[in-house]
């Protein structure tokens, strides 16, 4: 039986890996990115490594019209989607209330809370209509915890936080799987852009202990989605060994 997922912000990190897994696992995908050329390189690499039918979708979450023309052009097979994972997000700057950038502030909020509802809205009623699907959020540790100078992130991963049970709710009644997957610290690009592409302070964060991988995420997000249709998976907070919470930590000086 052909089965889809749809991954967004798949040209690096999690959602990369988590292309990967879905189509080792014999997934046709359909991938989404700003990035053209990342994407179309890794829609080429997913076609000759696991032989699947790969759909490579360019355009920003932020923005509705763009989200709304990219599912427009989705013909009766590509509708047909098992799974969404709601991957796109990011976090810009870590600055007090009081010292906070406006558009870093918009960029957040577009991102990880407008674009997710975007796509949701367009994918869910196909869902909808077939009875069947399932929905990942990508959520994080700084969406069940708030830390020093997370301020805007937080609020955003928190508002995932709530839609995913607001979702889990609404759907119910379709037969609709929805879950979060909430890391604790995974080392990908999250803290380059975190820093606005400062290399050397983004590394420092993973030091002193062993962080969490993207493919350990994807591992995660794909073990949810393979499980018996009567099993879902609501909420799952992943963390590496050495941190417990946003901010106690085991670390090697």
């Amino acid at each position: 039986m052909r089965k889809i997922a749809m991954i967004t912000g798949a040209t690096s990190g999690i959602g990369e890996a988590s292309a990967n897994i879905f189509a080792k696992n014999g997934y046709h995908l359909i991938i989404t990115g700003r990035r053209e050329e990342r994407l179309q390189k890794l829609a080429e690499q997913l076609k000759v490594d696991y032989k699947i039918d790969v759909l490579p979708l360019v355009f920003d979450v932020r923005k509705l019209e763009e989200v709304k023309a990219a599912v427009e052009v989705l013909n009766d097979d590509w509708k047909q989607i098992d799974v969404l994972l709601n991957n796109a997000g990011l976090s810009i700057g870590l600055e007090p209330i009081q010292q906070g950038g406006f558009e870093d502030w918009e960029t957040m909020i577009d991102t990880n809370v407008k674009g997710l509802l975007y796509v949701t809205r367009l994918i869910s009623p196909l869902m909808v209509q077939r009875k069947s699907g399932h929905i990942i959020n990508l959520g994080s540790i700084a969406g069940k915890e708030t830390y020093a100078n997370g301020n805007v992130y937080c609020a955003t991963k928190h508002a995932v936080d709530s839609l995913n049970k607001a979702m889990r709710i609404d759907l119910l009644p379709h037969n609709i799987k929805v879950t979060a997957i909430n890391p604790g610290a995974v080392e990908t690009e999250f803290s380059i852009v975190r820093f606005k592409g400062d290399v050397e302070k983004a590394k420092n964060v993973y030091k002193g202990f062993e962080p969490l991988t993207a493919t350990d995420i994807a591992d995660t997000i794909y073990y949810v989605a393979s499980l018996p249709p009567h099993v879902n998976i609501n909420d799952l907070t992943i963390m590496p060994t050495a941190q417990a919470s946003a901010v106690y930590w085991n670390k090697v000086s």
